[in-house]
């Protein structure tokens, strides 16, 4: 009679906690965001009945602090993805206030992974032992994010600090999970809530946090880059860091170390120099920094972009059309804006007055970075937001990106208290990619925003 086998418990435990982890998520997602939306459907009702506009208004800030509560347990419970979601929504220009306040807490509190597991997972990939690799290894990481985590560290025989990007285990199929409920909450959101096709957006959000899971990719984009900027400046704008050659895999990047203040400490740095944050010279230095990342007027500091996870190449077709785009925010031209909507392929549906005056509110709510005076937020989904008022029925999966890098740089200068239009930045840039495809004559480049050597 064969022996019966050996029951591994704890190999039971693993397997199960692995395959029901994804379905207690699902659970956890759909109880809380079905209690913050019915509590924003009820309130809706309830402030409809109230006429005093003072009282309305005091009624929405305390049902955005109740929500805020909420959203805020949900993301710092949930991790990984959520906290994801709360920086793309905790931004001033875009959420209520109250939901700032309580979101911008969350941007640095992803959970660390214990060093035995960065251990392992160094080893298993380079088929070495860490202290074969490193003279040195820090064992708590210098930051930690939603899809890895951070180590400074020196490499054996080399005097110089480098930096170890490590992929927290298991997280991918957990986010995966989580955009997956996200896509369908989207799906009801865009029939009965928001005129905009917000299941295009989550299905480009699903595709780049995919690419964030592969380190190879995020080198490789990392050097083209670094190169592209060195080779076509006769000095950097910005620093790249390099890949240290074999030392990168799909779960691993190990890259050189740059020292350097987070962008949204330069308030901080400000005060700590002396500097008042609230004078001239500050708000030069921030101004200077919007405009020209090459270069802080203040410290005389080069900016450092550090993460290339989801860099994006844009097919010709977006790329020309977003350029047309630009141009015609630039210029205040709502005709053209319209022609670049159609030619994007950014379907719209509208039966409201001025429609072609409210199509270009809506364009530079989406693609400029400049804030209409004595605005201080968007309010996107407000009732007399131009969003509400033109349906986006269709919108390109990859334009996506593009809407993204937009409002983060619009969250940064609201952030730095500098209200500038990216749309009037990027022209010369615009202008010139428009020409080199043959679309733009030389005579029609404005002289003085014409320049050489970008694209």
């Amino acid at each position: 009679m064969l022996p019966l086998p050996i029951l591994d418990f704890k190999d039971f435990q693993d397997n199960f906690v692995t395959h029901f982890r994804p379905w207690q998520r699902s659970f956890q997602f759909w109880v809380r965001v079905v209690d913050i939306y019915t509590g924003y459907k009820v309130f809706q009702l309830r402030v409809s009945l109230v006429k005093d506009v003072r009282k309305q208004e005091e009624m929405w800030e305390r049902q955005h602090e109740f929500a805020a509560e909420k959203i805020y347990s949900m993301c710092a419970d949930l991790g990984g993805f959520f906290l994801k979601v709360a920086q793309i929504i905790g931004k001033p220009d875009l959420a209520p206030a109250a939901w700032v306040r309580r979101l911008v807490t969350l941007c640095d509190q992803a959970p660390s992974t214990s060093f035995g597991v960065v251990q392992h997972v160094l080893e298993k990939e380079f088929g070495r032992s860490v202290w074969e690799m490193f003279d040195t290894f820090d064992e708590y990481p210098l930051g930690s994010a939603s899809i890895a985590q951070v180590h400074r560290a020196r490499l054996k025989g080399d005097k110089s600090d480098i930096v170890v990007k490590v992929q927290h285990p298991g997280v991918q199929d957990l986010m995966m999970t989580d955009i997956h409920n996200l896509q369908a909450f989207a799906l009801y959101m865009q029939k009965t809530d928001i005129k905009f096709d917000l299941y295009s957006v989550t299905k480009e959000m699903e595709k780049q946090i995919g690419y964030e899971f592969d380190f190879m990719r995020e080198a490789n984009a990392m050097e083209k880059i670094r190169r592209f900027l060195y080779e076509n400046n006769k000095k950097t704008p910005v620093l790249v860091p390099r890949a240290v050659q074999d030392m990168v895999t799909r779960r691993v990047l190990v890259m050189e170390y740059i020292d350097g203040i987070p962008i949204l400490n330069l308030g901080d740095e400000i005060v700590k120099r002396g500097i008042n944050p609230g004078g001239k010279i500050a708000a030069a230095a921030k101004d200077r920094l919007l405009r020209d990342p090459s270069f802080i007027l203040l410290f005389r500091s080069l900016v450092a972009l550090l993460d290339y996870g989801q860099v994006k190449d844009l097919p010709d077709a977006l790329r020309l059309g977003y350029a047309n785009l630009v141009l015609a925010i630039a210029d205040n031209d709502p005709q053209k804006a319209s022609e670049s909507y159609r030619e994007l392929g950014i379907g719209t549906l509208s039966k409201c007055e001025n429609e072609q005056q409210e199509l270009f509110r809506l364009a530079q709510t989406m693609f400029d970075t400049k804030l209409p005076t004595g605005v201080t937020m968007l309010q996107p989904f407000a009732e007399d937001s131009s969003i509400k008022k033109i349906g986006v029925q269709s919108f390109p999966e990859e334009l996506f990106s593009v809407l993204r890098t937009v409002h983060l740089l619009r969250g940064l200068s609201v952030g730095l208290g500098i209200n500038y239009s990216c749309a009037e930045q990027w022209r010369p840039i615009a202008e010139e990619a428009l020409h080199q495809a043959g679309r733009l004559k030389a005579k029609d480049i404005k002289p003085r925003s014409r320049r050489r050597g970008l694209l």
